[in-house]
């Protein structure tokens, strides 16, 4: 008996309470500083989402772009299982337009807020808490009219004063509201603090039993997630969260995290969610590939070094009884024991089983080029590891769509300088070659790319790690660009790492481009909107 069963045996199922899980990777997520996701990558994440087993997945902002809107009606329109909500100020347009980009989903939900605590309100809204509570009153009430599934948030509760708070929340739940969330919105919170605002809430607001409590926390000073669980003791039973703590600044509350310290520690947490806990290495690896943002080694339950053990002691203890230093089971989370087991000699079926085993299912065309890829670096690299397949086909997911791309590249190098690049690049389907010289390799590179693609971008990041060891190992690379207050990040993958630092900084291009044309949205009578905006 491993400890998670251990642990998961000290109460009955029966007895353990249902936590809802809200996903919020693709809002506020993708409120991250670089982290914009295409239209195509937010429904392939939402796809993921519903099939492992999230309750609600917030799809977007619809009031904020015409592409926020077409993804949250075509998550709408395709998922399965799970409620579908947007986000929506509290502004009678935003709940107009969310209630129609949500209107398709079998279980429709509108999201709307406002901020309640006096350092928002004299600072950000210029409103009293009386005229807070009149807003409330009108915008439930729409939302409501619209969809039977509410919820409504105080922007910043846990810098708000019990009483007002008590009061918003009151008002809320009359008007209709049926899910009622307490965000920590700036991270702010111990779990003390955060556990007794729930309890003095649900026992204060009368009608507060009508209503799903929920906590929606940031990782400022790293307690999202000891917040969250701390939120449940407290009577809430929703916790929203993102694939891989994504989100903004500091990011908010890791899904992963919350899941399988409630799976773990059953002992402690009486309850139980209906997440499939082995699709969570998948569903993070996908996020990061779609968002730009690499997964830390040490990032728990998903990170790679999150079931690796160097230490002697602890690999003497490991090979007596994996409980001595292991509390979860990899499989449990979706990390796989074997490793190295293609090469240049595999053929399609074995290709398309590994594929399945490491989580990708791939449509006919994208299945053939993926094949033609790992052919070419099975012929360049001696060993082919699970880890190499994952970043091809990754990086081939990141690079889905994109209207420019790196066709070829040669570099000449050397301490003589000045670096010379030449490189090839697929523009719209026509081929364009330039070179350029720079300081170094890479600047060279660059500097051939912008030859071709001129831009005034700021080079802000360039981070460069291999995928597995050895001197052939693919490189894998980070860029992010930042231009007139937009930031992209772009991944590239290749055993060149010149190579995959190109395609990391056409990546990179590609996503500002669309960036530019994502316009900034006025509502009359409101402030301008930007993406950046959140609970």
């Amino acid at each position: 008996m491993n400890a998670q069963t251990s642990s998961a045996d000290a109460v009955s199922a029966s007895a353990r309470d249902r936590v809802i899980i809200f996903d919020t990777t693709l809002r506020d997520g993708e409120q991250s500083a670089g982290a914009s996701m295409t239209y195509d990558e937010k429904l392939q994440v939402a796809e993921l989402l519903d099939a492992m087993g999230v309750d609600i997945i917030e799809a977007g902002f619809p009031i904020a772009s015409i592409g926020d809107f077409e993804a949250v009606s075509e998550i709408a329109r395709n998922t399965q299982n799970a409620v579908i909500a947007g986000l929506a100020r509290a502004i009678p347009a935003d709940i107009a337009r969310c209630g129609e980009a949500v209107r398709h989903a079998k279980r429709p939900r509108i999201h709307t807020f406002v901020s309640t605590s006096p350092i928002h309100l004299k600072y950000q809204m210029n409103k009293s808490l009386d005229q807070v509570i009149e807003i409330i009153n009108a915008t439930v009430a729409q939302a409501r009219g619209l969809v039977e599934d509410v919820e409504w948030s105080a922007m910043d509760a846990t810098r708000t004063p019990i009483d007002d708070l008590c009061r918003c929340v009151e008002a809320a739940i009359r008007c209709g509201a049926t899910t009622i969330n307490l965000p920590d919105t700036v991270g702010y919170a111990t779990p003390e603090e955060y556990e007794a605002m729930f309890r003095q809430v649900i026992e204060r607001v009368p009608g507060a039993d009508k209503a799903i409590f929920s906590a929606h926390c940031h990782d400022d000073l790293g307690l999202a997630t000891a917040n969250s669980l701390a939120a449940l003791r407290g009577g809430a039973r929703q916790i929203e969260c993102t694939v891989n703590g994504l989100g903004e600044r500091a990011g908010n509350a890791s899904l992963e995290e919350v899941v399988m310290a409630i799976r773990t520690r059953a002992d402690r947490l009486p309850y139980v969610t209906g997440v499939k806990t082995p699709m969570l290495v998948q569903a993070s690896r996908l996020v990061s590939a779609v968002s730009g943002f690499a997964v830390q080694y040490n990032k728990a339950i998903v990170g790679k070094n999150a079931f690796a053990h160097e230490s002697g002691i602890h690999q003497d203890g490991m090979l007596k009884n994996n409980e001595t230093y292991e509390i979860m089971r990899p499989e449990d989370v979706g990390v796989r024991a074997t490793n190295l087991v293609m090469g240049k000699h595999s053929g399609r079926h074995a290709f398309k089983e590994k594929l399945k085993e490491l989580g990708f299912e791939l449509g006919d065309n994208a299945f053939e080029d993926a094949f033609r890829r790992f052919k070419d670096l099975a012929d360049r690299k001696k060993h082919v590891y699970d880890e190499d397949i994952e970043a091809l086909v990754e990086d081939e997911i990141s690079s889905a769509g994109e209207s420019v791309k790196v066709m070829a590249l040669t570099v000449i190098a050397g301490t003589g300088g000045p670096q010379k690049a030449i490189i090839t690049m697929d523009v719209n389907g026509t081929h364009v070659t330039k070179e350029a010289n720079g300081t170094g390799p890479v600047d060279a590179t660059f500097n051939a790319i912008t030859s071709i693609w001129p831009h005034q971008a700021k080079l802000s990041l360039y981070q460069v790690h291999a995928v597995t060891e050895g001197t052939d190992a693919q490189a894998e690379v980070s860029v992010r660009l930042e231009e007139n207050g937009r930031i992209a990040t772009g991944r590239g993958a290749d055993v060149d790492t010149l190579v995959a630092s190109a395609k990391a900084y056409v990546s990179a291009l590609n996503k500002l481009t669309v960036r530019r044309q994502s316009p900034i949205v006025n509502v009359a009578g409101a402030e301008p909107i930007r993406i950046g905006e959140r609970v």
